[in-house]
């Protein structure tokens, strides 16, 4: 087990890639606490892998300061401490700048940057009283490169990328690593809300096309695949690894 023993907390863990990594983290032998606004999700993801105590539900809402900063604490009193976070929380936001819905832009950053900021704030503490641990956020490849349909959230997540690589350098001294995941189109209830801003399924169509052309190993990302991702830097085995953006992405961004 890849992670017997080691006290976790996954954000935005009742669906799609949190869900994912909660499932393969307590199967390496993990104990989890799963942050999600979804009580009723959160309830069924303690069913269906947490019989036995493995997971934790702490209901929040992230886009708040309290919940943002309370939920990493709670999970923190509820496991007796933090080895591991995967600050996994955020949404598309609005499309364009163009009469941009000001309320959606704040939702989106206060989701996609902010919680990021006040969860490594909050558990930096709790992660050296463990002697140190592995600080996970999940960017984009839109953190990587620009996004010609998403600009909005290629900004927000380009500023997770430089807060992930900046963290890596000043929590090194006490043993804390910082990575960042950078997935790409991945088959999640977020998909759509990517290729099909406008709700037409032919726009929605011709999107999916065009960025699978343009995978080279052909095929969208599951959410497994970026969970795994995530259980590696998470675990002792790359204990040499802080600082890095990590595409998970078939190869979208190599060109």
């Amino acid at each position: 087990m890849r992670l017997k023993g080691k006290l976790a907390v996954i954000t935005a863990a009742a669906s799609g890639m949190g869900r994912a990594g909660v499932e393969l983290f307590v199967r390496e032998g993990a104990r989890v606490a799963a942050v999600d606004i979804d009580e009723s999700a959160l309830a069924a993801l303690v069913r269906d892998f947490g019989a036995e105590g493995q997971v934790l539900p702490i209901p929040a809402d992230l886009s708040t300061e309290e919940g943002a900063r309370g939920s990493i604490n709670r999970a923190a009193e509820a496991l007796g401490g933090i080895d591991i976070l995967w600050a996994h929380a955020g949404i598309p936001g609005p499309a364009s700048v163009e009469n941009i819905d000001l309320k959606g832009y704040e939702r989106s950053i206060n989701l996609n940057v902010t919680s990021a900021v006040l969860a490594a704030g909050e558990v930096a503490r709790h992660m050296r009283a463990r002697g140190g641990g592995s600080l996970l956020f999940t960017s984009s490849i839109s953190g990587l490169v620009g996004s010609m349909l998403s600009p909005l959230y290629s900004t927000a997540k380009f500023a997770v990328v430089g807060l992930g690589k900046s963290l890596a350098l000043s929590l090194a001294p006490d043993r804390i690593r910082v990575n960042v995941l950078c997935p790409g189109l991945t088959e999640t209830p977020m998909m759509k809300g990517f290729i099909g801003r406008s709700g037409d399924p032919a726009e929605m169509a011709a999107n999916g096309q065009k960025y699978l052309a343009a995978i080279p190993l052909g095929r969208f990302g599951r959410a497994e695949d970026v969970a795994q991702a995530a259980l590696w830097l998470a675990s002792d085995e790359s204990l040499y690894v802080t600082g890095v953006a990590l595409p998970v992405d078939g190869g979208y961004t190599a060109r």
